[in-house]
């Protein structure tokens, strides 16, 4: 079986932000620990550190791994059976097939050296036992270091409890203060709130009498510090004081560590206008963040205007239970782990639980409705990066519509409305893992029903999986013969003939490909699925020989790309202009036309286009006898396409040209120099088969015949290209403009693809030839 692909081998681990105070002597007791079990979990009250303790863990440790460090951050996750999921996103590993997510798990992490970090398990305790156990039994290399507010139960599993910072057991004498690690937190955190605060022989009582007060636990000491703003030490002392006697904050049962935080918390909450209560509890909805339009859609209510929504964001982000990241766009909010479960908490025993999820589900259905439309046009881009921000809010309003019979029917929409996410952005399984859902749950054979068959039968197709495929577009095309739903008979029509297309019945899909464009011509429809029905009709021609239709096909396609300003269909156009120009020995352009598609595929994730790509990419560097690069990159072809499928879709005539290279290939540098430029292109991770695959890292000039777009870049674009030329990182560019690292991302891969570049150094040099900075500053 083949290896799925990963992205990265360094792991994921984030910046500190703030200073990792106290915990020397357990940070060396847990690292000893992990030297010895292969499962750690670090038990706690929330808030006690667990997470920050586990970070630093995983840090100090990054050399002892091979394979790197990796954070799976599971605090927004609601259905256990997304946690393999989940593990698989961070570790940056990508299969489209439609093997079990623990299968590929089991084979990725078979040989590797790694330490897996799962955060936030309690609520997932079972899933998360039944994976660990699963890798740690199939994975001699791996370490698991967990966090949770219990045991995930193990057999292999040794505890260590995360207790509270300790606090002076006796008077400490006057300067002493640095000695505690509570006191050096407040300390730390009130200079950081309060400039000017430093910790006096006069002021050290006080504040050892308020972390007394707070159990020592971090999270409640950083909130209190937040109150300096308006009440001094005395006055902080006092108020925790009677905050604490009255009865209402004891919990019976429990530990006084728990009580004591959720002491602090309520006392927080009671500091918090009316207004600011009621967005701290319609806030906790949100599962991995949300914006100031989310926030005014979901959570206003009658004192609680969706106009103000902005000021009470901050005043709450001032009193440090939201946390504001910045970004290109806007700024996104989210509550803290522990914030957020006592905002549900509150919001549940309201009564207004269920009203406030159905809000929340139908704004993110609005989003990905009108994400759907946008889609096929030129912030196509800007759709992928916005839907993986939403992607935990996607999951809980999924896992809201589907828990419930009443509103399974909106499920079912939302997860086929999401379609272009899961086959455009490298989301198969997790596509496939809803739809399976909502289906199941719905058997009325409604629009919304229908829709779901042909995506869900795509999906299939792309995976492989024909049989199951056409079961489910044949059932599609039968409901909307009996409903007169045109729209989703021209869908299913031409998935059908996808499959016949990998079929090899190439007459057979040639057909239904034509009775489809038709349709969706008779309809008036145009979006990026009737772009591939054009797109897969030429492929069709090029095997059947005749190139000329092919051409046009494909040039109609392109057309219709550029004028529209979609990509993600558009490079599968140049694709099968590839095909076109290989098939007449036009091997410059076909080369050109496999960077310019590897570049477009590679912004998506799509591990079909890209595999596609460089296998084009491939058989030119053969046909010029390029033979270790052409080896190299059939062995990156080998290492893809297990995580897409069958390789060449196990057809004959996709298969045919990967063949002959194949043999030539071989021929040409003997057995053994083949094989080893084989197993050097299946080694590499996936961004680096890509590098090598586009030629990155060489000085090469700027192609014109890459181009698709004009070279204009946006402010922000050479903002960020000056940084580029400066030899930062992405991780640098987002740290230095104030970003999100995904929007970083984004934003070099658009200037790449407007500037028909191949590498980073190719846009330094551009910086440089063309004194950008001096001309930005001449235009200003």
């Amino acid at each position: 079986m083949g290896r799925a692909l990963v992205t990265d081998r360094q792991g994921n681990l984030p910046a500190d932000t703030t200073s990792f105070v106290g915990r020397k002597d357990e940070l060396a007791e847990v690292k000893n620990l992990l030297s010895k079990a292969r499962l750690v979990t670090l038990t706690g009250v929330g808030g006690v550190g667990k997470t920050r303790l586990a970070l630093r863990t995983g840090n100090d440790l990054r050399r002892a791994f091979r394979d790197g460090v990796w954070l799976v951050e599971l605090a927004d996750l609601q259905n256990g059976a997304l946690v393999p999921h989940t593990v698989l996103e961070a570790l940056g590993v990508h299969d489209e097939t439609g093997r079990s997510q623990v299968d590929v798990l089991v084979n990725h992490l078979a040989d590797r050296q790694l330490l897996l970090i799962l955060d936030n398990c309690e609520h997932l305790v079972e899933a998360c036992a039944d994976l660990a156990d699963t890798l740690l039994r199939a994975a001699p290399g791996l370490r698991v270091l967990a966090t949770s507010r219990e045991r995930l139960g193990v057999s292999c599993e040794h505890l260590w409890p995360v207790n509270p910072l300790p606090l002076p057991q006796t008077a400490l004498p006057p300067g002493e203060w640095a000695r505690s690690p509570a006191l050096t937190l407040f300390g730390e955190r009130a200079a950081a709130v309060l400039p000017g605060f430093a910790m006096t022989n006069e002021s050290q009582a006080q504040v050892t009498e308020v972390c007394r007060l707070l159990g020592g636990i971090p999270l409640a000491i950083e909130l209190s510090v937040v109150q300096l703003r308006v009440l001094n030490l005395d006055q902080l002392a006092a108020r925790l004081a009677d905050c604490y006697r009255l009865p209402h904050v004891r919990t019976r049962g429990g530990l006084p560590r728990h009580q004591t935080l959720h002491a602090a918390v309520e006392w927080s909450f009671n500091l918090c206008t009316e207004a600011e209560q009621n967005l701290w509890m319609r806030a906790s909805v949100f599962a991995g963040g949300f914006d100031m339009s989310a926030a005014e859609q979901v959570c206003s209510a009658a004192g609680l205007a969706a106009d103000e929504m902005l000021i009470h964001l901050f005043r709450l982000v001032d009193k440090s239970v939201l946390i504001c990241e910045p970004d290109a766009e806007q700024s996104r909010f989210r509550l803290l782990e522990p914030l957020r479960q006592y905002g549900m908490d509150k919001l549940r025993q309201s009564g207004q639980e269920t009203q406030v999820r159905r809000k929340h589900r139908d704004y993110y259905l609005d989003l990905a409705e009108r994400s759907e439309k946008e889609w096929f046009g030129p912030r196509q881009a800007d759709m992928v990066t916005r839907a993986g921000l939403e992607h935990a809010n996607f999951r809980a309003a999924l896992d809201f519509s589907l828990a419930s019979p009443a509103d399974a029917a909106t499920g079912l929409r939302l997860a086929a409305t999401l379609w272009f996410y899961w086959t455009g952005c490298g989301m198969l399984g997790e596509g496939r893992h809803w739809l399976g859902r909502a289906l199941e749950a719905t058997a009325e054979p409604t629009a919304e029903r229908t829709k779901a068959l042909w995506v869900n039968g795509y999906i299939h197709t792309l995976q492989g999986e024909v049989a199951a495929a056409v079961t489910m577009l044949e059932e599609c095309r039968a409901h909307a013969s009996k409903t007169g739903d045109e729209v989703a008979l021209a869908y299913a029509t031409h998935r059908i003939g996808c499959n016949a297309l990998v079929g090899d019945d190439i007459d057979y899909a040639k057909s239904l490909f034509e009775d489809a464009q038709e349709r969706y011509r008779r309809l008036d429809v145009l979006d990026s699925n009737v772009m591939l029905a054009g797109i897969e009709l030429a492929i069709a021609c090029v095997f059947l020989g005749d190139l000329d239709r092919a051409a046009v096909l494909c040039e109609e396609a392109c057309a219709t790309g550029q004028e529209h300003g979609e990509q993600w269909a558009y490079a599968y156009a140049i694709y099968g202009l590839a095909l076109v120009t290989l098939s007449r020995g036009d091997l410059h352009q076909a080369a050109a036309y496999g960077r310019q598609c590897l570049r477009i595929k590679r912004d998506f994730k799509d591990l079909l286009g890209i595999v596609l790509a460089i296998e084009v990419l491939a058989w030119t560097e053969a046909a010029q006898a390029n033979w270790d690069r052409a080896a190299t990159m059939l062995g990156v072809a080998q290492r893809i396409w297990p995580s897409v499928g069958f390789p060449m879709f196990g057809s004959k005539y996709f298969g045919a040209p990967h063949g002959q290279c194949a043999a030539q290939t071989r021929q040409a540098l003997g057995d053994r120099d083949y094989e080893a430029k084989i197993a050097h292109g299946q080694e590499l991770s996936l961004d680096e088969a890509i590098a090598y695959a586009l030629g990155e890292g060489k000085t090469a000039s700027r192609p014109a015949t890459d181009t698709n777009q004009p070279a204009g870049l946006t402010d922000r674009e050479l903002e960020v290209a000056e940084l580029i030329a400066n030899g930062l990182s992405n991780k640098a560019i987002a740290q230095n403009l104030v970003i999100s690292q995904r929007t970083a991302e984004g934003h070099v891969n658009r200037i790449l693809r407007k500037l028909g570049f191949d590498s980073r150094a190719q846009v330094a040099t551009w910086i440089t030839q063309a004194s950008l900075s001096n001309e930005r500053i001449s235009n200003n």
